[in-house]
Parts: C-alpha cells; structure tokens; sequence
C-alpha cells in the first residue's frame, strides 16, 4: 500500500519500499549506496533493528523493526529519504551532474518550490506492510534477496554476489553490505531488551 496517512504501530517488523523520482537510478549514478547505510544506523542507534534489505539502482526495500516511540514510521521514513536526499544532491553538485539535478529540480511541485524545496529527489510516498507472521516476513526476505537477479536488472547472477543485500548475511553467515543486521528468528527477544 502507498502510504499517504500516518502509520499508527506498535513494536514489529515493516516491510518498507521507497522509490527514486522518475524511477532515476540515483543510487548508481551517485554511488550513494553508503547514505542508506548511515541511515540505517541512525535507526539502530535508536534501538530499531534492520532485519533485511536490498539497495537496486532506483529504489529500496527493507525489512525493519521499529521500536515504539513518539515518531511515526512516517517520521522515521520520511527523516531517511530527506538525509539521503541531500546526501545525493551534495553527491551530484560536487560531480557537476547539471543535467540530473536540473531533472529532480523540474519535479518540485511549485507549492513545495514556495517552501523552498529544490529537488524532487524521491517519489513521494512509500510502500509499508506489517510483518505480522515468520512465514510473510521470509517470503519478503525472498523477494528482496531475488530482485537483483530478476526482470530487467540481472545485476548478478547469483543474488548472494549483490554487494548492497542482506541475502549473503542469511545464506551464508556473511557480511556484505551493512553490518549490524538482526536475525529475524532473534527479533521478538531482542525488541524486549530495554534500551
């Protein structure tokens, strides 16, 4: 579901999509995989857990275990996409990419230019679903892991190979990409512990 209402959530693990504007594959042009992995310990430092993700060439999806508190997953998400906004839009200045930020500059709506938005950097809604079962949660894990091996990306021939993905840490034990991921099977005992 594309979420245009605040989420109201308890302890528990959400399977969160987020897209790049235009479906530009920002992540590649601007190599900022590592933005999503400083975002990610921003929430882990919060007490939250990343559980599994994919990071592709325009687009995210995560499992994540948010720890009830006083932000929304709205807040959380929306406080992520913005960080990694301006990370990229440093990213692309510094490369003097004119033509993409002229691209992301030509998608601010002109109420969102009249409170001094630049950039349209993300779509503006994302995709949430509570994992309220094992069996959901690892058919989402399956998915992401598969999305770099499948359709129109085949960025790798064996999905483990995606340097930004958690399949490696599940199928092999491995660390690949971001480091201080949560076992899924040990989620429930460690949302308990206390901050």
């Amino acid at each position: 579901m594309a979420v245009k209402h605040e989420i109201v959530h308890h302890n528990g693990a959400y399977f969160i999509t987020f897209t790049c504007y235009g479906w530009l594959p920002l992540f590649e042009i601007t190599n900022g995989y590592n933005l999503v992995y400083k975002w990610f310990d921003v929430l882990v430092n919060k007490g939250n857990r990343i559980i599994g993700y994919v990071i592709m060439p325009n687009h995210v999806h995560a499992i994540i275990a948010f720890r009830e508190d006083k932000q929304s997953i709205n807040t959380r998400i929306g406080n992520g996409k913005r960080f990694i906004a301006y990370g990229w839009i440093d990213l692309l200045t510094e490369a003097g990419n004119i033509a993409i930020l002229d691209k992301l500059a030509s998608g601010v709506e002109p109420s969102d230019a009249l409170r001094g938005k630049k950039h349209e950097v993300f779509e503006p809604s994302f995709d949430c679903k509570e994992c309220r079962s094992d069996k959901f949660l690892v058919q989402k894990l399956d998915y992401i892991h598969a999305n770099p091996c499948r359709g129109k990306w085949n960025l790798v021939d064996i999905y483990e190979n995606y340097p930004h993905s958690s399949a490696r840490f599940y199928n092999w034990g491995e660390h690949f990409g971001y480091k201080q991921l949560t076992h899924y099977r040990f989620l429930e005992d460690d949302l308990r512990k206390p901050l």
